[in-house]
């Protein structure tokens, strides 16, 4: 197998889910295909990786700073939805019933991966509801272990802020409802279920 050969399939076992043999089928397909197909996959990931930056308000991965949900004035600033990826957000927003903002928390805490609430940056978070004006904070992290260890995060570093946390204060922290089931990935859920657990989403 050729040096180049070697790379190619190197790279392609980074991804997700890829292994040994789909990682050959993949590399074998894009030297079948015509050269200038092959390098648009190329030119595709450059440009994305070019043009793509965090938000510096919410951290969703957009094109333009503020992202096009924090400046659209018809969204309700006063209920942020905080969720562990862009990708989570994609699955709300699919809905169409959320019309408040979000905040994107770039990960996940679990522990075994290296990955502690400190590296979540909730600070910012924090800074958004401390200036006032929100009304409810809901966590929509995963149903599993981590996600639940990440929403105790969330929960803890917001509810040293005046007001937090008091179903009859100004700012109440609520969690999904059950109805997504436990060990569940937001993204991978269903569009009834994801839409229910929201609607009876609880206090936290």
């Amino acid at each position: 197998m050729t040096p180049s050969m070697q790379r190619l399939l190197g790279e392609l076992r980074k991804l997700p889910g890829v292994g040994a043999k789909t990682a050959e089928r993949m590399a074998y397909f894009l030297l079948r295909e015509p050269k200038e197909e092959a390098l648009a996959l190329a030119e595709a990931i450059q440009e994305v990786r070019e043009k793509t930056i965090p938000c510096s308000t919410c951290g969703h991965l957009d094109e333009r700073d503020p992202c096009s949900i924090c400046s659209d004035p018809s969204r309700d600033p006063y209920v942020l939805c905080v969720v562990e990826e862009s990708r989570d957000l994609f699955a709300v927003e699919r809905l169409g019933e959320f019309r408040g903002r979000y905040h994107v928390l770039g990960g996940r805490v679990a522990p075994l991966l290296g990955k502690e609430a400190e590296d979540l940056g909730l600070d910012s978070l924090a800074r958004r509801v401390a200036e006032g004006g929100v009304r409810e904070v809901i966590l929509a992290t995963n149903a599993d272990v981590e996600g639940d260890a990440t929403a105790l995060s969330v929960r803890r570093a917001l509810e040293a802020l005046p007001g937090v946390g008091s179903a009859s204060g100004p700012v109440r922290v609520t969690r999904l409802a059950r109805g997504l089931p436990s060990g569940s990935q937001i993204e991978f859920a269903g569009a009834g279920v994801l839409k229910e657990a929201l609607a009876l989403r609880r206090d936290l």
